[in-house]
């Protein structure tokens, strides 16, 4: 009898615990904190670069979270593109700035937003075998059902889980007007599915959230952007 409600109560728990990963999955990422510079109004920028500092060994993490974003601000209406195709990862290594913003001038950018990787972490968890509550069934109330019953359950194997946690900032910047920051965002991206799906979340959450702020204006008024 015991083995059969343990197997239940484990083919339940496994279910529970596969409908919330699934959940997550709907939407990994969210943004901690914004910040915009007061009284700005979208700028019809001429080309916009999307430039991402990102140390994994995987190059496509860059240029997957760069092509996306460029999407998202083409669906806007933008001139944008990523530093993939305009430049080489060690272009503005050992550069003053005042180097690098008159390459980037020389290109035609007059407007760069940037996205770094600050910290990705992994934490391993625990997860126990679920304990069924009332411990008395009407029936079966002796002793050594309850015991089985418990010990099945209180001696079940749990397993770890491992989740990595990624932590986001963007800057938004305005070399018109001598490199000036309008727009800073914080954000968490957990456990996604994959780079792509990464990507392509990131891109739309942090494209929609300077539209929020004013920052960047649907230049395609007939159009849904996204």
């Amino acid at each position: 009898m015991w083995k059969r409600e343990n197997h239940f109560m484990q083919t339940i728990y496994k279910t529970a615990i596969i409908s919330l990963f699934l959940v997550a999955a709907c939407s990994t990422s969210k943004i901690t904190s914004s910040w915009k510079a007061e009284n700005i109004s979208p700028s019809n920028f001429k080309k916009v670069l999307v430039l991402a500092l990102i140390n994994e060994p995987d190059r496509n993490v860059r240029e997957q979270m760069e092509q996306h974003i460029v999407g998202d601000l083409q669906n806007l209406g933008y001139s944008a593109v990523c530093s993939c195709d305009e430049f080489n990862p060690k272009t503005f290594e050992n550069l003053s700035e005042q180097q690098a913003l008159a390459k980037l001038n020389n290109s035609g950018v007059d407007a760069v937003l940037t996205v770094v990787l600050l910290d990705k972490l992994k934490e391993r968890y625990y997860m126990s075998s679920p304990m069924n509550y009332p411990y008395y069934t009407p029936g079966h109330n002796h002793f050594w059902e309850y015991y089985t019953q418990m010990y099945g359950r209180v001696y079940s194997p749990g397993y770890y889980v491992t989740e990595t946690k990624y932590f986001w900032e963007s800057n938004f910047y305005d070399l018109n007007k001598g490199s000036e920051l309008l727009y800073s965002v914080r954000s968490q991206s957990f456990e996604p599915g994959s780079s792509k799906a990464l990507s392509h979340e990131y891109g739309q959450m942090i494209v929609k959230d300077m539209v929020k702020n004013n920052v960047l204006g649907n230049q395609n008024a007939d159009k849904k952007a996204f």
